[in-house]
């Protein structure tokens, strides 16, 4: 029975996370309060993990977290739970697209989700700075002189100038801050 949970679930998030893996968060978390699949805390793991490996980030978070509770047929079940929509979408958009690219309604209809799914995304991504930065326990605790996280605030600043500074390959950052981890401790 479970299977066919992990199925719908993520067969639902295919679905609807419309503008790639970011946006498949909102649907994480959304899971994370209702199965003990994963925790919030661990969906940050789940990013570092999905970024660093190839393939589209939405895939490996279905497929790590199919493989994490119920072996490698749990992840088999989630990743297609995932694609099938895009699988379905896809076919059935190429046989109408082309008939109705030019009609106002199509036009205002993505006119409308271009932004929608920014919003998704930064939701997701704003969500995953406050987890990573700062400790949320702090905060409902009142015990404010350990909310931030020193180290990780450190990493964030400098990261984020030597992104916008240098124009290296997204794997060079992402080798290095596995470098900084392993010399670092962190």
């Amino acid at each position: 029975m479970e299977i066919w949970i992990l199925f719908a679930e993520f067969f639902k998030t295919g679905l609807f996370a419309v503008g790639g893996g970011l946006a498949t968060l909102p649907f994480l978390y959304d899971m994370a309060d209702k199965y003990d699949w994963f925790t919030k805390d661990m969906i940050a793991d789940m990013i570092a993990i999905s970024e660093s490996t190839p393939g589209p980030m939405g895939i490996n978070m279905a497929t790590y977290t199919g493989f994490q509770n119920m072996g490698v047929l749990g992840s088999i079940i989630a990743t297609v739970g995932l694609v099938m929509p895009s699988i379905i979408i896809i076919i059935w958009v190429s046989k109408f697209l082309e008939k109705f690219r030019n009609n106002l309604y199509v036009e205002r209809v993505f006119s409308t989700l271009r932004p929608t799914v920014t919003g998704l995304i930064a939701s997701a991504g704003f969500a995953v700075l406050v987890q990573s930065l700062f400790r949320i326990e702090a905060i409902q605790n009142a015990a404010w002189a350990s909310f931030i996280k020193p180290k990780e605030c450190i990493l964030f600043v400098v990261f984020f100038v030597l992104m916008n500074k240098f124009d290296k390959h997204p794997i060079f950052y992402i080798a290095l801050a596995a470098i900084v981890g392993i010399l670092f401790h962190f």
